[in-house]
């Protein structure tokens, strides 16, 4: 949810006093409504994200390391001209507004001014504006009177705030009195009528009271009585952050900013997962449809010559049939000897050609579909391996399970033409670092499973003779392995084993799936054949019920 003014009042209050004295060593725009200020304190630095975008805007300290743009955008071109190596100076809340000021000491090498970054945290209306003497120098979003915004935001028009919209100020008691005169003191109350009030923030302020909350309560409440940190949990995952809660699953933080950044580090990590999932399944679907469409092509034409042995056998009876075909005649009634009723068939003439030439007619067909046939049949199976390898990169991406299960998979989408390669140097390439394995740990056995069919491949190459090497029957599936170290496996290794490859695989939903388990001497990749893709002989199948084992998992990091 949007921050409302009273959650940004205790996120500004912590950040003015981790931020003041603090110098700006780094400014990027990793994305068009994203800003990152790296501000070296007597703490450390410290790395300030700023987000403007309509469903995750906010000010937040951050922890990971995204990356910079290749060329930095205007706006962050102009913040690096008139805020590097400035100090900072305060970080306030005017009024009661969902805005943080940062106020900025600028020393260049011949002048030294005062300028204001105002953060403005409001949904789908969030800015980032840079003023100096109430004056804008620039905004990450411009807005112009011919544009029918609310405010004027372009370079030289004077700075103001969103006009007010008509609520009680809850910082003032009587302002509050005089809202909720005669109220009940619900939580849809009072987020219509107090100012900076989200209907989240009300409901809390319902539950800390019982149902009901007075003025007098409203008041206490946005004081700072109840101050408790935590971030809010719904069916496991992070569901927000707040000042204070008193319902539902949660987590304490000694700080609001540590309860932000842990909520927001959930959400950015979330949004990047399913972003760059939804890019690559997009990029395989589309990959599909066509070869989907180019295989009923095939199978249309396929059906288009199922009459060639027909074509065939009236080319043979013309020619049986020669000596009693008279010129001119436009059809023969032949007797079919190939089969054993020996029906009478009608076989239609050209009464322009002699009767020799009406069979070579035939026969031109029936060679004409049969070079057909080969070539379709031909272009049939390659189509099919092809719609059966999409699948297969299908499988590993709806089994993913985090960021790294994604990266051979990008690699060998961008190998396959189907999407280009993100941040690729130019000229030699250096190797990034290989994806770890899925790894298990049971009864003293260790098992392994791949990500994708690059892994999948490098897994089973890098298995011994004696290994026990797993793949669902008849599903795209993990290659997982049993590595076995000479010993005899026990058969609940083997069903844990089983119960792992048939969770990463696209049998996960059913009951009980067919996993075939052989040794790895027995596992054999065909010469050219696409990577992932294996024959086996000597196996045995166990029916296993799909299963993450997460509680057996080694993490790697």
């Amino acid at each position: 949810m949007p921050q409302d003014a009273f959650t940004l009042r205790y996120v500004i209050k912590e950040l003015d006093k981790k931020l003041r004295g603090g110098k700006v060593s780094r400014i990027n725009q990793p994305e068009k409504d994203e800003l990152t200020l790296f501000i070296y304190t007597a703490s450390g630095t410290v790395k300030l994200e700023i987000c403007a975008h309509a469903q995750n805007c906010r000010i937040n300290i951050g922890e990971s390391d995204k990356h910079n743009q290749k060329a930095a955008l205007s706006f962050c071109m102009l913040l690096r001209k008139h805020l590097q190596n400035a100090e900072v100076l305060s970080v306030t809340q005017p009024g009661f507004e969902r805005i943080a000021a940062i106020k900025f000491d600028c020393a260049g090498d011949f002048e030294r001014a005062e300028r204001v970054l105002y953060c403005e945290i409001m949904g789908k209306y969030s800015n980032v504006i840079l003023t100096e003497n109430g004056k804008i120098l620039g905004a990450m979003k411009i807005a112009s009177l011919e544009s029918g915004a609310r405010r004027i935001l372009f370079t030289g028009a004077m700075y103001e705030l969103p006009a007010p919209q008509g609520k009680a100020d809850p910082t003032d008691l009587g302002a509050i009195e005089s809202a909720m005169c005669g109220s009940s003191g619900g939580a849809d109350f009072i987020a219509d009528k107090i100012t900076g009030i989200s209907y989240s923030t009300a409901v809390d302020i319902e539950a800390a009271f019982g149902g009901k909350a007075s003025s007098q309560d409203v008041y206490r409440y946005v004081g700072g009585e109840f101050f408790s940190p935590c971030v809010t949990y719904r069916n496991g995952a992070p569901d927000d952050f707040k000042v204070c809660c008193f319902y539902g699953d949660k987590k304490s933080y000694p700080t609001l900013l540590e309860a932000q950044s842990a909520y927001y580090a959930y959400v950015c990590a979330k949004k990047a997962f399913d972003d760059k999932k939804r890019k690559l399944s997009a990029a395989l679907r589309s990959a599909e449809k066509k070869c989907e469409k180019r295989l009923s092509i095939i199978l249309s034409r396929l059906a288009e010559c199922r009459d060639i042995e027909d074509v065939k056998l009236k080319g043979e009876l013309i020619t049986a049939n020669i000596y009693a075909i008279e010129r001119g005649a436009k059809a023969l009634k032949a007797v079919n000897y190939y089969d054993e009723n020996m029906p009478e068939i009608t076989i239609a003439l050209d009464d322009r050609l002699t009767p020799a030439q009406n069979a070579q007619k035939y026969y031109k067909r029936y060679a004409k579909l049969k070079r057909t046939v080969v070539a379709l049949s031909g272009q049939k199976k390659e189509t099919e391996e092809e719609k059966a390898y999409l699948e297969s990169i299908h499988c590993a991406l709806d089994s993913a399970d985090d960021m790294r299960d994604f990266e051979e998979v990008e690699t060998e989408l961008a190998s396959l033409g189907l999407i280009k390669e993100e941040n690729a140097p130019k000229g030699r390439k250096k190797e990034s670092p290989k994806a770890p394995f899925r790894k298990y740990l049971y009864m003293g056995f260790t098992i392994i499973a791949g990500r994708n069919n690059v892994q999948n491949e490098r897994l089973t190459k890098s298995l011994k003779e004696s290994d026990l090497w797993l793949h669902t029957q008849k599903y795209h599936s993990s290659h997982t392995a049993i590595l076995t170290e000479g010993r005899e496996v026990p058969e609940e290794v083997i069903k844990v084993a089983a119960e792992i490859c048939a969770y990463y695989s696209e049998a996960r939903s059913g009951s009980k799936v067919p996993v075939d388990y052989a040794l790895k001497k027995y596992v054999k990749k065909p010469s050219g054949a696409k990577p992932g893709f294996v024959v086996y002989t000597n196996y045995k199948t166990a029916m296993a019920e799909p299963k993450k084992h997460e509680e057996l998992a080694i993490k790697e990091l």
